[in-house]
């Protein structure tokens, strides 16, 4: 049965940017960043209306193929709720085309926002497998997704199972990151674009080249854990950076430096922009050099929360 949501429901959602990768840790694992889109919803008489305010202002669609509004329309469907019509706000803060999960966010958002919707007529609520799930599937990974649900740092996979729908089935797990690792995110002016990067990979890698990275990615678990002063060792990669590499070459000359000056730097997600993983406050004076002479826009960032939603006007979790 479907149930008819009553006109004059408000809800929104707020959801964090996220880094994904973070070097050897191709399509598993990914970091929450302190950046947040919102995402307001208003059930009326009838029609779709989207507003865009912020990033992708003027660029994004502004109708049913408008991402945020996909999401929506699939968590009602997954709730068993319908409406007459949508008002919806998308309020963005989170660049568009740099490796920072903007995408992840916008499905996120709109899945969580509905839960908003459904407290208010006593439905029951997607829970956090559920945003995983849903989420990675518009995706076809669980990394960004799985870091905007949960915030902080995740672990996600994918399990080669048939759904009922007929997908994967993805999961998550959060990690604590170490409290001494700072974020700081370089985020370029160029775009880039995730498709066009990730046909830039082989479909095929060596036994030794998979054998690093897994021994790599096993130790980047423990280095954002327990030991950040494994941070340099534990993010090195070969399976995707230096393949992306001529792409984004302002990009990939920022790692080399970042990496010189003893800075454990990655690509964020498909790129272009950078994430460094500091235990220091700062970032040395030729790093932020560097990046402000190339157009990367530098600063310490907070680790971003999991997904909060409301009904009306206080977010929670």
């Amino acid at each position: 049965m479907t149930q008819l949501l009553p006109v004059g429901l408000t809800a929104s959602a707020t959801v964090a940017a996220s880094s994904a990768n973070l070097g050897p840790g191709f399509d598993s694992l990914g970091v929450a960043v302190g950046l947040y889109d919102e995402i307001i919803v208003e059930t009326t008489e009838s029609g779709l209306v989207v507003e865009v305010e912020g990033e992708g202002a003027g660029q994004v669609p502004l109708g049913a193929d408008h991402l945020v509004v996909r999401a929506i329309e699939r968590g009602l469907a997954a709730t068993g709720l319908r409406a007459h019509g949508l008002l919806v706000r998308c309020r963005n803060v989170i660049p568009h085309s740099r490796g920072l999960g903007s995408s992840a966010a916008a499905v996120v958002g709109g899945l969580a926002v509905v839960n908003g919707l459904a407290a208010q007529v006593d439905s029951t609520t997607l829970d956090e497998r559920q945003l995983v799930q849903l989420s990675s599937e518009f995706e076809g990974h669980p990394d960004n997704a799985a870091a905007a649900v949960l915030g902080g740092a995740v672990v996600s996979w994918t399990e080669e199972k048939i759904t009922p729908a007929g997908g994967a089935r993805y999961g998550a797990a959060p990690i604590r990151l170490h409290p001494d690792i700072h974020l700081f995110p370089g985020i370029p002016e160029v775009r880039s674009s995730t498709a066009e990067t990730r046909v830039l990979l082989p479909d095929q890698v060596s036994h030794t080249a998979a054998r690093f990275n897994l021994s790599r990615a096993a130790l980047l678990v423990v280095a954002l854990t327990e030991r950040p002063d494994l941070l340099m060792p534990a993010t090195e990669d070969v399976l995707h950076q230096p393949q992306r590499a001529p792409a984004m070459p302002a990009s990939a000359e920022y790692l080399r430096l970042l990496r010189g000056c003893g800075v454990a730097a990655v690509l964020s997600g498909a790129g272009p922009a950078v994430l460094a993983l500091s235990t220091s406050a700062e970032l040395p004076r030729q790093a932020l050099e560097y990046g402000a002479a190339h157009g990367f826009s530098v600063s310490e960032m907070s680790v971003g929360d999991g997904v909060r939603w409301s009904s009306g006007v206080t977010a929670r979790a």
